[in-house]
């Protein structure tokens, strides 16, 4: 006769609790953290594609209307600063509805103002807000999810990331070319706080966790540890350097097809953001890669590949530039992939701290280099702009060494 499992011994087993496939919380689990993606990044670059409208509504040069894209991500990064001490304190699930929502009121507050100074505020303390959400997403899936389910769990967050951050960007540059940016930043704030509602009513709650008190000095200990570390620390700003670059892409190449000699309308140059589609390619590729090849030449090789991309941006065709964006795109979602998961295998001890810095680098890569290339676009022209990408891509190569 066979022995009936003591259902107390099962309770005992964690671990045998955690989400798999196939059973309904896991469903839940994947459904919720993908809305959480399309609702952050969404959000977060929500003015990248209207730029141009941002210049004529507040009579301000396009290097001072990056900043409404920077002050979001500057916003995120100090975020994630703070959370690395703060996070563990609050329930997972809270923090990030919490999150979400407060996000879209301040989205939806922001397409009433007048004044850039107080977009620029309202934005900055809108990426402090989104942090919540991505300070802890990938905690809770390692907590929550089966160790055998939990790669296509976090693929799917990330391509949640990627679908927020291209559907956004699309539906803000369409939106925006018909009825205005202030009816774009409704929509995406009203499209978000839908998402929002909905992760509330599905995502569960953690089973995992409970919240408690952070030893905040282990956390510095970790953190210097890092930060003395020579592989890390050249990661952290291969992150910021390559991370500058491609956001110094996406704010100005609508600029650049605006003008002469291209004279694009709004609706074509909405799909340009279409080309996040071969990010995601390149981050598969570099999942398939890195188990037969060093890390350390996957990343040289993704990074060479920017090289071409850039090139083929200083051709006057349509054709050529969408090939090179479609290059550039690829290239860097390879590299960042590459590198992030870098850190977390060179990070023996506090993984979760090393990839708090490493964000931490990467926003503020977006934020610092992104409108700071700017100056060069407005002070010279599209070549010089490129140029100045160009090096800091061979800035990124220098620091990536190959091992002996």
């Amino acid at each position: 006769m066979q022995a009936v499992a003591d259902p107390r011994v099962y309770r005992m087993r964690p671990d045998r609790q955690k989400a798999v496939k196939g059973c309904l919380r896991y469903t839940r689990i994947k459904f919720g953290i993908f809305l959480s993606g399309l609702s952050v990044f969404a959000q977060l670059y929500l003015f990248q594609p209207m730029l141009t409208l941002l210049c004529k509504e507040f009579d301000i040069t396009p290097a001072h209307s990056s900043l409404a894209v920077s002050a979001c991500t500057v916003g995120m990064a100090s975020g994630l600063f703070l959370f690395a001490f703060k996070a563990d304190r609050f329930p997972r699930k809270k923090l990030m509805v919490s999150s979400m929502i407060l996000s879209t009121i301040l989205t939806l507050i922001s397409a009433t103002v007048r004044n850039f100074e107080l977009l620029i505020a309202i934005n900055f303390l809108k990426g402090i807000v989104l942090s919540g959400v991505s300070a802890v997403a990938l905690a809770y899936l390692s907590e929550e999810v089966d160790a055998k389910s939990l790669g296509q769990s976090i693929s799917l967050y990330l391509a949640g990331n990627t679908m927020g951050g291209m559907m956004g960007r699309v539906g803000a540059t369409l939106m925006s070319g018909w009825w205005g940016w202030q009816w774009a930043t409704v929509g995406i704030g009203a499209g978000s706080l839908i998402l929002g509602l909905v992760f509330a009513h599905v995502f569960p709650e953690s089973r995992h966790f409970s919240p408690g008190k952070v030893q905040t000095r282990k956390k510095l200990e970790h953190m210097g540890q890092f930060l003395r570390d020579p592989l890390i620390v050249r990661l952290y700003f291969v992150a910021a350097l390559i991370m500058g670059a491609f956001v110094s892409v996406y704010n100005y190449l609508g600029f650049r097809l605006e003008g002469a000699p291209f004279y694009l309308p709004h609706y074509l140059i909405a799909f340009i953001f279409l080309m996040y589609t071969t990010g995601v390619a390149g981050s598969l590729v570099t999942g398939k890669w890195s188990d037969r090849h060093p890390a350390d030449k996957i990343l040289r090789v993704f990074m060479l590949l920017l090289v071409p991309g850039l090139l083929f941006l200083l051709t006057k065709s349509v054709g050529l530039i969408i090939i090179g964006l479609g290059i550039f795109t690829f290239a860097f979602f390879g590299a960042h992939t590459m590198a992030s998961r870098m850190v977390a295998q060179q990070a023996k001890h506090g993984k979760s701290t090393a990839t708090s810095l490493y964000w931490l680098f990467y926003y503020l890569g977006s934020s610092l280099v992104g409108s700071t290339t700017g100056l060069a676009l407005q002070k010279w022209n599209w070549e010089i702009f490129i140029g100045v990408l160009f090096l800091l891509v061979l800035g990124s190569l220098l620091l990536v060494k190959p091992k002996k």
